[in-house]
């Protein structure tokens, strides 16, 4: 997400056709762009790819039938590649003989504003679609907190202005934490967020896909400034259930009709997560123990703060406050990491591992973070700062200077 990338790397239309046997199968009936004069392994990954996109746009199996009512919804998805990099994916699905509702464009995640964009030009004609997507495709994606200008031309409507901004934070976009607030407790997302923090396997249901990839992708941002390392699939399809099965770490969303399915499997120390109803339906049983109690009330009372006050307003009133209190839980954690790398002349760094877990005070917080430092997250994210002096994260590094600067002016 650096200034200078492009917006996107591919537009599809995925659409529904009939095969010769009266099932339908999901095939991508339009694409920009078109790539040509591709290398052997560059159009090798570009098919994989595009194989894959038609059946995470339509993983509820392949019990498809016409239908007259169909709630247009946006999901995301992704798609992780050999190498373990990842590609997401944002998927508006509708009923193409009815117009879609319009869709209120979040503030901090324009992705759904150029997909109404898009709609908007495929019922006048495909052909429209092609300049609308090379302009914004030429556009310079903006730094974080800019804002980029795209002229856009419909036919019979004129030229018309559309103007995309990025958030200050850059680990807050593509983020909905109200989604996550709406459908559990603050006591039941600390439960969640100490099994992820522990890299568990965490199992979410839900029926609409947009309440899955929006309720996983906000778990996974709680963890910022880390990042989750293992299978990550925000809705998975149902020919991949079997992944619960998996003896790794993951965080997964399905469909909450596969829940007898996934059930019976035999599944490994999992949390198991309901979000329609709110609860949890199977945990490890040790996740009111995983967290600092200190920190764990603190966080509690941040989130229950929200949740009495009703002067909050926007998405990004709500995603600031949330993300504050896990940042400041990682701040406390761990935010004299900096201080246990030791630095070579030839500017490599090592980190101190025992030195860091034994300048922690409380008891209570060393048990924890000797849990953490062994976690495949905490152990990417020192690789990364043992590269180079400059934090890898700005905004983590400005609360630890914020947090330190507090504690001297309490002293």
């Amino acid at each position: 997400y650096s200034a200078g990338q492009f917006f996107f790397e591919y537009l599809v239309v995925v659409s529904l056709k009939k095969t010769s046997d009266g099932r339908y199968e999901p095939k991508i009936t339009y694409q920009f762009p078109k790539r040509e004069n591709l290398l052997k392994g560059q159009k090798e990954e570009e098919e994989r790819l595009l194989q894959a996109i038609p059946l995470f746009c339509f993983p509820d199996g392949n019990n498809w039938a016409p239908v007259t009512e169909f709630t247009s919804e946006t999901f995301s998805f992704v798609l992780t590649n050999v190498d373990g990099s990842r590609k997401i994916g944002y998927c508006r699905r509708l009923l193409v003989s009815i117009p879609p509702p319009v869709h209120p464009s979040l503030a901090h995640f324009f992705l759904p504003q150029i997909l109404d964009e898009v709609e908007k030009r495929r019922q006048i004609s495909m052909a429209v679609i092609y300049p609308f997507m090379q302009g914004l495709r030429e556009s310079p994606f903006p730094a974080p907190g800019k804002t980029v200008t795209i002229k856009s031309f419909i036919p019979e409507s004129g030229t018309e202005l559309i103007e995309l901004t990025r958030p200050v934070d850059a680990h807050l976009e593509h983020v909905e934490f109200q989604a996550l607030l709406q459908r559990l407790s603050p006591h039941l997302i600390l439960h969640i967020f100490a099994s992820a923090v522990l890299e568990r396997r965490l199992i979410f249901l839900a029926e609409e896909l947009s309440v899955l990839s929006q309720c996983i992708h906000a778990v996974a941002a709680l963890l910022y400034p880390f990042s989750w390392a293992h299978t990550y699939i925000p809705v998975v399809p149902e020919c991949l259930l079997d992944t619960v099965c998996c003896p790794t770490p993951f965080m997964v969303g399905i469909q909450m009709r596969h829940l007898e399915r996934v059930l019976d499997q035999p599944v490994e120390e999992a949390l198991i997560v309901d979000l329609c109803e709110g609860k949890i339906l199977r945990a490890v049983g040790d996740e009111e123990e995983i967290l600092p109690i200190k920190l764990q009330n603190e966080m509690l009372t941040s989130l229950n703060r929200h949740n009495n006050n009703n002067n909050i307003h926007t998405s990004e009133q709500v995603n600031t406050l949330v993300s504050e209190a896990f940042v400041q839980f990682f701040v406390r954690m761990v935010g004299h990491y900096a201080s246990h790398i030791k630095w070579s002349k030839n500017g490599s760094g090592t980190f101190q591992e025992r030195a860091f877990c034994k300048a922690i005070a409380s008891k209570t917080n060393r048990k924890f973070v000797k849990k953490f430092v062994k976690t495949n997250m905490f152990s990417l994210f020192i690789e990364e700062a043992e590269k180079s002096r400059i934090p890898q994260e700005a905004y983590f590094q400005q609360k630890i200077t914020e947090y330190h600067e507090q504690k001297k002016h309490r002293r």
